[in-house]
């Protein structure tokens, strides 16, 4: 058995994987401020519901925001990571949108999931799950309630700030005009959506494309960004678990090499 762990900025998952890549089970827990807290917390998650002891797990691969604090024996980039397990997931893909709590990415791969090309946003909320907490506090709705409330908007507000802060001034000024709700939530799914949009066009969209990330999981961002885009994406069974995927792929790979260095 195999292990990889995601220590992103808002949740880190813990995914463990047999030796043929399949998955055996996951655990999600939030990150709060200490990295190894919640490593250790994920761990033990997955090991509970997988039925397994830590002594089973030959190897195990960090990922993500606070990777070099999880007890691992390697580490590995997102990138990398989201690459690797997308390719596992869906193998027709060639563009991949990432969005977690504090970055973007934006990730171009070949038929064999090698990446070719990336860009990424992790020096501003903007274009990032953190933007939408903001407002969701803001707001007072909870994330789940933004996708629901979006599909009922007849008007989307445009919401031009670029930056979280202003963005919030916007979005209260709008508000206190009258203006419904539905159409402030679904104006701020369009905003989100076209900053990853102008993130990613530089370096192109090639089918097939698809979402992952936590924020994957808010079907009213999905919406918007299906239609900036123009393509219609594929989402894998849990977005939220694609990196800690691809990094037990790694554990795979990793123990593989270091069995085969051995016998030379």
């Amino acid at each position: 058995m195999y292990l990889g762990i995601d220590a992103g900025a808002s949740a880190t998952k813990a995914l463990i994987v047999d030796r043929k890549g399949k998955v055996v089970s996951y655990a999600i827990v939030p990150s709060g401020i200490n990295f190894k807290v919640s490593s250790q917390k994920a761990l033990e998650k997955v090991l509970k519901s997988s039925g397994l002891s830590l002594k089973e797990i030959c190897y195990a691969v960090s990922t993500g925001y606070g990777r070099a604090l999880v007890k691992a024996e390697a580490h590995s980039s997102e990138i990398i990571c989201v690459s690797r397990g997308i390719h596992k997931l869906l193998p027709s893909v060639r563009t991949i949108i990432d969005v977690g709590g504090q970055d973007s990415k934006a990730i171009r791969i070949d038929e064999y999931g090698r990446v070719l090309n990336f860009a990424m946003n992790d020096k501003c909320a903007a274009g990032t799950g953190r933007f939408l907490e903001v407002m969701s506090n803001l707001i007072g709705k909870s994330i789940n309630e933004l996708s629901r409330l979006h599909h009922k908007s007849s008007k989307p507000i445009r919401i031009s700030s670029t930056c979280t802060v202003f963005a919030e001034s916007e979005v209260i000024s709008h508000i206190s005009q009258g203006s419904k709700i539905e159409d402030v939530i679904a104006g701020l799914h369009q905003a989100i959506a076209g900053r990853i949009f102008n993130m990613s066009s530089r370096i192109g969209f090639e089918k097939d494309v698809a979402f992952t990330g936590g924020v994957a999981k808010n079907e009213g961002f999905v919406a918007a960004l299906s239609k900036k885009t123009g393509l219609t994406p594929l989402l894998p069974e849990e977005p939220q678990t694609v990196c800690a995927l691809g990094a037990a792929l790694a554990a795979i790979r990793k123990y593989e090499e270091s069995i085969s260095h051995a016998h030379l």
